[in-house]
């Protein structure tokens, strides 16, 4: 795996950093897309991981994609628009396939400005937590481009379509208290502040039972689009696994003995 990811597990949970500050966190490369969607993929598999943080190294949270390689025309934006169009979908496209198909609850800890691709990477997250440095910009249309990368999908769902209209439309930055205003995060911290406070929503969510968490991530995210009959056999079918396993009864058995549960994933 590339250095310009870092992945550490911590306990229950794991952390995902972008790790190339020297280019603001771009997103642009091939070779960093692969390692973001084997750290999904990672996560998805390890039953013993129970959440998932995503933050960037350095003041910056993601700049989006590489500046300097659209001018130049490389990486994902050589070619013509056949090629282009390509290098999208076997390169930053996987990276929202990655973390629509992730199971395990994210946290996206926004530690400065995310802008373009690296604002919709925090709204492909299912929390997000800002630093009060944070900035969020659907900033596309500045380079006459449009969000390429599942943004029109994703922002909407997070903060209605008139907002979502107006932050593309403009490409205008929010800071993090409008963001939090308008719902796109739910907490806003001070920067030195930002990751304790991560890591403790990440240990309240790992607190709980893999499948139990992931069976209710699944719910929420087929919910979207389910009509509430299609809806409730989904959950009549998970619910019925659900009580046969040992995590359930550990679960009660817990509570009646009024003691912490250990949660084996089985």
């Amino acid at each position: 795996m590339t250095d310009k990811i870092l992945f550490e597990k911590e306990g229950h949970f794991a952390v995902l950093t972008l790790n190339q500050p020297e280019t603001r966190n771009a997103l642009s490369d091939i070779d960093l897309v692969d390692a973001v969607v084997e750290s999904c993929e990672a996560a998805h598999k390890d039953m013993d991981i129970r959440a998932l943080i995503v933050t960037g190294a350095g003041p910056v949270f993601s700049s989006g994609g590489n500046i300097k390689h659209m001018r130049d025309k490389i990486g994902t934006f050589k070619g013509g628009a056949a090629q282009v169009r390509d290098n999208y979908r076997a390169g930053i496209q996987r990276i929202p396939r990655a973390f629509h198909n992730l199971d395990v609850p994210s946290i996206a800890a926004v530690n400065g400005p995310a802008y373009g691709a690296g604002c919709d990477l925090t709204l492909m997250c299912d929390i997000r937590i800002a630093s009060s440095t944070a900035l969020f910009a659907e900033n596309f249309v500045k380079v006459g481009i449009i969000p390429g990368d599942g943004g029109a999908w994703f922002l909407p769902r997070v903060v209605g379509l008139p907002r979502a209209m107006e932050m593309t439309f403009t490409g205008e930055p929010i800071d993090a208290a409008k963001a939090k205003e308008w719902g796109l995060v739910s907490r806003v911290v001070e920067p030195d502040e930002l990751m304790n406070a991560a890591r403790d929503l990440a240990r309240r969510i790992a607190a709980n039972p893999p499948q139990a968490l992931r069976w209710a991530k699944q719910l929420l995210r087929e919910g979207q689009h389910l009509g509430l009959d299609a809806l409730l056999d989904m959950a009549g079918a998970f619910q019925g696994e659900l009580h046969q396993t040992e995590d359930h009864m550990e679960a009660v058995t817990a509570i009646l003995e009024k003691r912490k549960p250990v949660f084996k994933g089985c």
